[in-house]
């Protein structure tokens, strides 16, 4: 199938550079890539589809843009080894910062969470061990 799907342009690449630059406080590389996709769940043909990718702290991400130059449109997923591959839960953004702070914020969240699975220890664990005293985790924004 021919790709009607135009690459990501300047704007939108220095949209996902900010981002991540705020997020981890330090330039993170990002490079294009091509995905084949299947878009249209209804049909079994495939679609070239432009993607940007980077890798911070060990986590691949990619970003796939998905609709024409007149109704552009963003999937992405994050993944630490190519078999457990993670989604936000949402199919498809209609804006980029929409995709790459969501994005963002699961993997974040994701992480957060496999830590305390990691610990084996929860607020229970924790308040025994501080004297009986209730833990009341950090806030964070």
């Amino acid at each position: 199938m021919s790709n009607s799907i135009p690459d990501f342009t300047l704007s939108e690449r220095r949209l996902v550079s900010q981002t991540l630059q705020e997020r981890y406080g330090k330039p993170v590389p990002v490079e294009n890539a091509e995905a084949e996709l299947l878009l249209d769940p209804l049909d079994s043909a495939t679609t070239t589809c432009p993607s940007l990718t980077w890798v911070e702290h060990d986590v691949n991400f990619v970003i796939f843009k998905t609709g024409d130059k007149n109704h552009s449109r963003f999937r992405c997923q994050f993944y630490y080894i190519e078999a457990e591959q993670f989604g936000t839960g949402k199919e498809e953004y209609d804006t980029l910062g929409d995709c790459v702070i969501t994005l963002l914020q699961v993997q974040s969240d994701h992480e957060r969470e496999h830590a305390r699975v990691r610990s084996g220890m929860n607020a229970v664990d924790f308040s025994k061990a501080n004297d009986g005293e209730d833990y009341f985790a950090p806030i964070i924004v």
